[in-house]
């Protein structure tokens, strides 16, 4: 079984910087790609970014392209997200996935943790 969880959430001004982080458990021999997405009131969810978790290979949307790094801590089985120059229309949900394979759609994932609100304030 794997868990996630994410942390790091919260509100905050335009222009402003959070940083994510998501700790995993469990089995790690499926642990091919971790990834973060977002959802917001209406919408689908959204990928944002994905790093491998053997070779650090990263992907991003080209939304948050400069303004958003993840990164992942293969000792301490964690992957952050630093979020920076935030936008008002990056209010969202939050959350971290685990893959078996690269991938960068919502349905290659199969695990996901409970997610973490972003809101930020223009």
């Amino acid at each position: 079984q794997v868990q996630l969880v994410e942390s790091g959430g919260g509100l905050v001004q335009a222009g402003g910087s959070l940083r994510l982080s998501c700790a995993a458990s469990g089995r790690t021999d499926s642990r091919v790609t971790m990834g973060w997405f977002r959802q917001a009131p209406g919408k689908e969810r959204e990928f944002i970014a994905a790093i491998t978790w053997s070779g650090g290979r990263t992907y991003y949307a080209d939304s948050v392209v400069g303004r958003f790094t993840t990164s992942r801590d293969n000792a301490k089985n964690t992957v952050s997200l630093q979020m920076n120059s935030l936008r008002p229309e990056d209010t969202a949900v939050y959350y971290c996935a685990q893959s078996s394979r690269i991938a960068t759609i919502a349905s290659a994932y199969d695990y996901w943790g409970q997610g973490t609100q972003v809101t930020v304030s223009s």
